[in-house]
């Protein structure tokens, strides 16, 4: 069988969710971010890169070989 590979995208915050609405900090929180500067990395799926998009004001995001 074919095993599906997923790439991976780093996700960086870079702006403060002082000021910002209840769901874009919950959005940063449900990524695992927890302040400026911190990064994770997580799988490109649908779903995160969704979450991605609403919140693309706030972070950076990265490829990963």
């Amino acid at each position: 069988m074919a095993k599906e590979v997923r790439s991976k995208i780093k996700i960086t915050q870079i702006r403060s969710i002082i000021n910002r609405s209840e769901k874009q900090k919950r959005t940063i929180k449900a990524l695992g971010l927890h302040r400026i500067n911190h990064s994770v990395i997580q799988t490109a799926s649908p779903q995160i890169l969704g979450m991605v998009n609403k919140v693309k004001h706030l972070v950076n995001v990265e490829d990963v070989k």
